[in-house]
């Protein structure tokens, strides 16, 4: 009869090391690296200042499309806003 040393291995249980769910990678916390980052908090344009560049790009374009683009837009702005 051989003797075997596979009697002797036990299973581990996987309650040590790296907690893993992200295909072996460690897992990430959640949100952003960039929320660091100083600012103001104001990002991009107003919805004012975008309504008035809506109006403005309305009246100085002949595009079908692109005025049509436009007039859905500022609609969109104007029923959020119940004034439509």
């Amino acid at each position: 009869m051989n003797y075997s040393n596979l009697s002797k291995i036990r299973p581990k249980l996987r309650t040590s090391g790296n907690v893993t769910g992200n295909f072996g990678r460690p897992k990430s916390k959640v949100g952003s690296s960039l929320n660091e980052l100083g600012g103001d908090g104001s990002i991009g344009a107003t919805q004012d200042e975008y309504l008035n560049r809506l109006y403005y790009a309305f009246d100085n374009t002949t595009d079908t499309k692109l005025r049509q683009f436009l007039y859905t837009e500022i609609r969109k702005i104007h029923v959020q806003r119940g004034t439509w």
